[in-house]
């Protein structure tokens, strides 16, 4: 059996249905054998009674009139009459008291030979096989009767030789014919095994092909018999058309698919078709079927690949891919060398976090989570570093894809650097323009501790021009006096200096209240000056947020800054120089630190509330403002992750709160 299940399927079905056909035949020949020759041998018996009984009725009257010429003429008429002489070896009558009457032996009778086969009283015949010299045969007796009188007895021999010749005369007949009948159906075993397993051959060269990834091997052998060329099929010279047998979930409708075949001309499809015929054949046609549209889609995933890799590689900005499993880059496009200045093998299997050590790290947490975030997560302006240490601002765009069947990340990287750097020129052009405006006030409020200096000075130098002694108490004083007005004035300074200087996009952790109290002492007197009164309630104590001091210097200066036009714009109005106010607080509400900056102003309206933020757009006349300050108070807010709401009332003011989150521990 073991040999057996190693054999073809061919072979299996050919010497299957040979072997039970030989076996049917072998015992179809068994019982035929035993069957014709039983019956051979029982016809000649019968026809050796019949021999023996026309002879005891024919010389029955011989005996009785003791004519025993006339009996053994008979006798002889008997044993040479047609074929009998081959037949038949012997006759011979026995009297009432066993003498031998008459024979046919040409030699002396047999000693004994009327003793083997006796017939018993009352009997009908007697048959048995007999030797006699060097010869053997069957004796048949058959008893002569006259009335109800034995007179005599009839023995026939017939040959046993001639009889065993016939006998396997009629054995080479049927075994010839038997063979005759294995050596047809051998060839048509033959036949039809190789008709049953011909498309399963095919099935099996055409699987062997496809193991191997020869998935362009022609499928001609498995529609040779079908009429059907591939040349015709609309999707094969055109893969981006749906083909409507397996692209029906393309389709909305039935009349979608109709009005494709209509166009088409796939009505009566050249391909998907299923031909009439057994299990074999339409298994031929199905898996023929399957390996078209393996083709197709695998064209088709070819095509897409070769689209979506020359936009990877050609794609305008660097994109890598990340494995979630330990946050390596898998792969790069020349966009990625291009920016961080590491070769390709530098970057492959390098750990993510070398293009940003502290920025990475959220999206590298973001992506541990369980499942991963469901889509895309965008991270602007944040900071990598090159290969050397060079810094570079980039937005990062990082969604989940499925890389080599393993979950990885996409990164899609924007360079902005070009941006911040500009976007720092255009906050530093502000400062400067807000720095000219704030010049008058600013030499101002450096005048008043110079004017006290000059005064302690001049104190001195007379009272040393005039000789006389300074008490100790009046020059302590003095020092005093000239020390705090120094430290005045450079406070004044180094909050000009900081407000001044150009700012990066470093960010920390700090204390709001700071960036205020920078403002509020360079506007302070020269607000005053205005009579406009601060009123001003700094919460202590307050969670620290993730921003640059510098920055929301500029933030604050804009704002207060648009508050005092505001309450200009009042006065202008209204033709009075009343006092008025700017109210600014800090505090914490819902884990955000807010500010909250409110004027007694205009107001703001409707129209201009839903514009405010808009680069340029100012309601300052040509020539007093750029329209800048809030957009770029709103640009560095939302850095910032924070936000701006207004509240205003036209004609009472206007309020602005800004929120900003407040710092995590890991910040």
């Amino acid at each position: 059996m073991k040999r057996f299940s190693n054999l073809s399927l061919k072979n299996k079905i050919f010497f299957s249905t040979l072997g039970v056909i030989l076996m049917i035949s072998a015992v179809i020949a068994l019982l035929a054998r035993g069957i014709l020759v039983a019956s051979l041998t029982s016809e000649l018996e019968l026809r050796g009674v019949a021999i023996a009984h026309s002879i005891a009725e024919r010389g029955g009257g011989y005996i009785l009139d003791k004519k025993y010429p006339e009996l053994l003429s008979l006798v002889f008429d008997e044993a040479t009459l047609g074929e009998r002489q081959h037949l038949i070896t012997y006759i011979f009558v026995l009297s009432k008291d066993e003498k031998v009457l008459c024979h046919t032996f040409t030699t002396p009778f047999p000693e004994n030979l009327d003793k083997v086969n006796s017939v018993a009283e009352g009997g009908y015949k007697s048959v048995r096989l007999i030797d006699f010299g060097k010869s053997s045969a069957y004796d048949i007796a058959v008893p002569i009767r006259e009335g109800l009188y034995r007179i005599g007895t009839v023995h026939v021999g017939l040959s046993k030789v001639h009889i065993d010749k016939l006998v396997s005369t009629l054995r080479t007949t049927f075994l010839g014919f038997i063979s005759f009948v294995v050596v047809i159906i051998f060839l048509i075993s033959h036949r039809l095994a190789r008709y049953i397993t011909s498309p399963i051959a095919k099935l099996t060269k055409v699987s062997d092909e496809l193991s191997r990834g020869n998935f362009d091997i022609s499928l001609d052998m498995l529609s040779s018999d079908s009429g059907w060329d591939a040349s015709e099929c609309p999707v094969y010279h055109n893969t981006d058309f749906p083909c409507w047998h397996f692209d029906q979930a393309l389709f909305k409708s039935d009349r979608d698919i109709t009005s494709h075949q209509d166009s088409q001309q796939c009505r009566n499809c050249h391909f998907y078709i299923k031909r009439a015929g057994d299990e074999v054949v339409q298994l031929a046609d199905s898996f023929r079927n399957m390996v078209w549209s393996i083709k197709l889609y695998r064209r088709r995933l070819r095509e897409s690949e070769e689209k979506y890799k020359s936009m990877f590689d050609s794609g305008p900005d660097p994109i890598l891919v990340i494995s979630c499993m330990d946050f390596k880059i898998l792969d790069v496009n020349p966009r990625v060398s291009e920016l961080y200045g590491y070769s390709r093998e530098e970057l492959i299997g390098a750990e993510f976090l070398l293009l940003g050590p502290e920025s990475n790290v959220e999206c590298i947490k973001a992506f541990e989570e369980y499942g991963g975030p469901s889509g895309c997560i965008y991270y602007p302006k944040i900071l990598h570093i090159k290969k050397g240490g060079s810094a570079v601002y980039v937005n990062m765009h990082a969604c989940p894809i499925t890389y080599k069947s393993s979950p990885s990340m996409i990164v899609a990287i924007a360079d902005i650097t070009e941006i911040i750097e500009k976007d720092a020129q255009l906050v530093q052009a502000a400062k400067m323009k807000s720095l000219g405006e704030m010049s008058a006030g600013v030499a101002h409020e450096v005048n008043q501790p110079l004017n006290a200096i000059k005064m302690g000075s001049e104190f001195l130098a007379l009272m040393a021009e005039q000789g006389r002694d300074v008490p100790a108490h009046q020059l302590s004083e003095v020092a005093n006096e000239v020390s705090t007005q120094v430290d005045r004035a450079a406070e004044i300074i180094n909050a000009l200096r900081a407000f001044g200087r150009k700012a990066d996009f470093k960010v920390d952790k700090i204390d709001i209240n700071t960036p205020l109290r920078s403002v509020l002492t360079l506007v302070t007197r020269q607000f005053e000056l205005q009579n406009i009164i601060f009123e001003v309630g700094l919460t202590e104590g307050l969670p620290h947020i993730v921003a640059q001091d510098n920055r929301l210097q500029q933030v604050f200066f804009n704002l207060v800054n648009n508050a005092r036009d505001a309450i200009s714009e009042k006065r202008e109005k209204s033709g009075l120089d009343t006092e008025e106010y700017i109210k600014i607080s800090t505090y914490g509400k819902n884990g955000d630190v807010c500010v909250m900056v409110s004027d007694s102003g205009v107001g703001i309206t409707e129209e201009v509330r839903n514009k405010i933020f808009e680069p340029f757009f100012s309601t300052k006349e040509v020539g007093y403002g750029m329209g800048l300050g809030l957009a770029i108070t709103y640009g560095i807010v939302r850095d910032y992750k924070g936000r701006i709401d207004i509240e205003s009332d036209v004609g009472s003011g206007a309020t602005f709160i800004i929120s900003f989150p407040v710092a995590s521990s890991d910040a």
